[in-house]
């Protein structure tokens, strides 16, 4: 008698774990296995080490962190004991090398059926570039073997195995009917496309179809949008799951009659995915939520200037957390003009928000009062400018200590690539929402916002968040009287496609200025691009949304006479 199945229900778990909540994150497991089993799941297929969190970074040198993590697996393998879906998860796992005998530890995908783990599938590439460095905490595992499961022949990968040729081509050989992979790939833009891209090769090599299940959420600089989808034999997309959001989802699979190794996809949504504005936007939500929310800060506090940095970092605030979280004050000084104190109270308006205003003027002339003797007979410079930023920050970050706030900085990447920001002063805070957004992308984002409503799923105002001449008036620090960002910086357009060749595409002077680049314009702002590396090794964490963000993936030393 054959054991042969001919349907099979695989659900796709796009959840959002917190990395070292392993008693949370098993929960997480649970109620999506126990949603599936209500749909008549075979398997639930959960994303890369879904148990820790990810990336777990060093946590995974403690062995209490991990013997947790095991117990967790063996409890949820045991509770597989009750007939309903098989687990497919991913967790740290340690494991004797075949080779020379030693105990290592894996990336693992781990099969949980029946009341016991039934297989452990190793990581076999581990990637070693941008925000990865997984050779520094796991060893590599052998090739893996196909895994059988109720009549059916599984291909299990982990993440990076996938983007080669090599472990999905083995496990086509060995027998594998169906891919499966697990992941934990964060958000960039148009990265979506660069995953179905990077699986339709390995589908049209194989001839076999495809599960991909990713992570979702906010951890630490990283985010992750799911977008989860199913690839049929042929290389067509045949399923995807919404991004920004969590999601379990069955997809059913049925033998070809006349190819009984041949599986078919059914029944899986096909979702389309958002535009690239509203995809940065809710990457922005999503992370900026998801960072306050699990490292438990009551909300967020940040200085609202009437410039179109500041709103946007409110907006997108509020629509992360409601406006009862967030709490902004306008601090004037004696160069803010009337039209930012009006716009300033416009976006609390809009955004119906806790607003103050609490001047900086007394501290300003404290700070003239007590270093007057010192700068007698010399000029004021960008030292003056300096401490009426830094006042403003001391400000905030009273707030945040009498109060609880989270002080949520407001910079963006054009500033932060020139050193256009003073330490201690606007570099202050728990959190930099805008860090790896360059200017020109926080107006479309503006602009978008403003013309959208209310997103789904988010918390704010349904309609315009700031007025129309946040957007549209030029922008300035106010720190000297009639001052603008172009009395310092080139028009942002220009800076920003300068920024863009010089930090993603990794372009050398010469490169921008045969592109048509100003030369003059181009040595100036790769000057700036170096000297400021030591501010940001000082500036907090914030979204990466792009290839090269600062610090996760762009490492340049400070001390550095290579000038190119």
């Amino acid at each position: 008698m054959s054991d042969r199945q001919d349907r099979l229900v695989i659900a796709m778990a796009q959840v959002n774990p917190t990395v070292g909540d392993i008693a949370g994150n098993a929960e997480r497991v649970r109620a999506a296995r126990a949603e599936a089993a209500r749909d008549g799941a075979d398997l639930v297929v959960f994303p890369e080490l879904v148990l820790s969190g990810y990336p777990p970074e060093d946590l995974v040198f403690r062995s209490a962190f991990l013997d947790t993590i095991q117990a967790a697996t063996l409890t949820l393998a045991g509770e597989t004991a009750d007939g309903g879906p098989a687990l497919l998860i991913g967790a740290p796992w340690r494991f004797t090398d075949p080779d020379d005998g030693r105990r290592k530890l894996g990336n693992a995908a781990l099969l949980l059926d029946g009341g016991e783990v039934r297989a452990v599938i190793l990581k076999f590439l581990l990637p070693n570039y941008g925000v990865f460095d997984e050779v520094r905490v796991f060893s590599r595992g052998p090739l893996p073997d196909v895994v059988a499961f109720r009549g059916a022949s599984l291909g299990i990968m982990v993440c990076e195995d996938m983007w080669g040729p090599q472990v999905a081509g083995h496990l086509a050989r060995e027998g594998a009917e169906i891919l499966l992979v697990l992941n934990g790939s964060p958000f960039e833009v148009d990265k979506h496309g660069q995953r179905l891209e990077n699986a339709r090769p390995r589908v049209s090599e194989t001839g076999l179809p495809l599960v991909y299940v990713n992570q979702l959420g906010g951890q630490d600089e990283l985010v992750f949008d799911g977008e989860s989808f199913v690839v049929d034999a042929a290389g067509a997309l045949v399923g995807r799951l919404p991004s920004w959001g969590e999601a379990v989802v069955c997809t059913t699979w049925t033998r070809d009659p006349g190819d009984p190794a041949r599986w078919t996809c059914a029944d899986a949504p096909l979702v389309p995915p958002y535009n690239q504005d509203e995809a940065v936007y809710r990457a922005l939500v999503t992370g900026l939520g998801d960072y306050v929310n699990k490292n438990g800060f009551p909300g967020v506090i940040l200085g609202l200037s009437g410039g179109i940095d500041s709103a946007l970092s409110a907006a997108v605030a509020v629509d992360a957390l409601g406006p009862e979280r967030v709490w902004c004050v306008m601090m004037p000084s004696p160069y803010t003009s009337a039209e930012s104190l009006e716009d300033a109270e416009g976006v609390a308006q809009m955004l119906g928000i806790r607003y103050e205003t609490v001047s900086i003027g007394p501290a300003i002339g404290a700070f003239g009062q007590m270093l007057g003797g010192l700068f007698e007979d010399r000029p004021a410079d960008i030292t003056e400018e300096n401490i009426q930023s830094r006042a403003r920050g001391v400000t905030l970050m009273a707030l945040s200590n009498k109060f609880g706030p989270m002080v949520l900085s407001t910079g963006n990447k054009s500033e932060m690539s020139v050193g256009y920001a003073t330490l201690y002063g606007d570099m202050c805070g728990g959190f930099s929402v805008l860090k790896d957004v360059y200017k020109t992308t926080v107006n479309r984002l503006c602009l978008w916002r403003n013309a959208h409503g209310l997103p789904s799923g988010m918390r704010g105002p349904d309609g315009p968040v700031m007025p129309a001449r946040v957007i549209s008036k030029p922008p300035t620090a106010e720190l000297r009287p009639d001052q603008k960002d172009e009395d310092s910086l080139p028009p942002y357009p220009v800076l920003d496609r300068i920024l863009n060749g010089l930090i993603e595409g990794e372009q050398g002077v010469s490169d921008l200025i045969a592109a048509g680049h100003d030369t003059e314009t181009v040595h100036r702002v790769w000057h700036l691009l170096n000297v400021a590396e030591y501010k940001r090794r000082q500036a907090p964490p914030g979204v990466k949304i792009t290839l090269r963000a600062f610090g996760r993936d762009r490492r340049y030393p400070i001390t550095n006479r290579f000038v190119g």
